[in-house]
Order: structure tokens, then sequence, then C-alpha cells
């Protein structure tokens, strides 16, 4: 496919364009002869020629991507494939509020029995039956 006379070639992976470059040199000399006269007029001329040339342009995104994780050490600046991974660091105080047990009251129930001698109204009833015969029964 390659044909080394082509303009184009492949190195490396990337194109090679070579294109040939001529330039074209005049040299003019003058020697004095008697002969008669004669007028030179000179005129230049350009040409314009075209180049075909890739122009190559690199369009970068950029993504913030929040991590919050505590790390030990800081870690470089990483490649991953064609992303480019830069680390930012912020350095935090970091307050902890602990619970701590400080004492504890112990309280501790004990029951006691005493005799105590108190003199205590009580109310009773008393029932009485009485027949139609007069006769009085106690219940």
């Amino acid at each position: 496919m390659d044909d080394p006379k082509s303009p184009a070639t492949a190195t490396n992976g990337h194109e090679q364009v070579i294109i040939p470059v001529v330039r074209e040199e005049l040299d003019v000399q003058k020697r004095t002869e008697e002969r008669g006269g004669v007028v030179v007029h000179i005129a230049p001329k350009t040409r314009t020629e075209v180049f075909d040339v890739s122009l190559a342009q690199d369009q970068v995104d950029v993504e913030r991507v929040p991590v919050n994780r505590v790390v030990s050490a800081v870690e470089p600046v990483r490649q991953d494939g064609d992303v480019t991974i830069v680390p930012v660091y912020e350095e935090v105080v970091v307050m902890e509020r602990r619970l701590m047990l400080k004492e504890e009251i112990r309280i501790t129930r004990k029951r006691q029995t005493k005799p105590v001698r108190r003199e205590i109204e009580l109310r009773t009833e008393e029932v009485h039956v009485m027949r139609n015969g007069g006769d009085r029964q106690g219940a």
C-alpha cells in the first residue's frame, strides 16, 4: 500500500507528508558586445501553489468530581487513559464530640421490717336476728 515514491508515507503511526520543493534560479550575465543597441524589458511573474495541510485541534473537557474522603498522604497527578486526574486537597480541622461516662450514681433499695405498735380503731357491725316468737339469736 505504501509506495516509496508516494509523497505520503507512514512513520511510527503518524502520517508524514513529503513535499518536493523545486526552485529555479536565474543567473543573468551581461557582456558587452557592440552590434547595435537593444532594449531589455524584464517583467516579473508570480505563481500560486495550493498545499493541503492537516491541522490538529485538541478539545479539553473539565469535570469536577467531589470525593470528600480522608487520605493519609498526598497523591501525585496520574493518567487514566486519555484522562489526567489532578487531586485537589484541603486541610480541615477535625473536632470530635464523644460521649464520656463521667460517673455513676448507684441507688440501692433495702427493705426492712420492724414491729410497730399503734392503736387503731376498727369498726365492726353486730347483727341480731329476731324471730316471730321473740327469740333472739346472735349472729
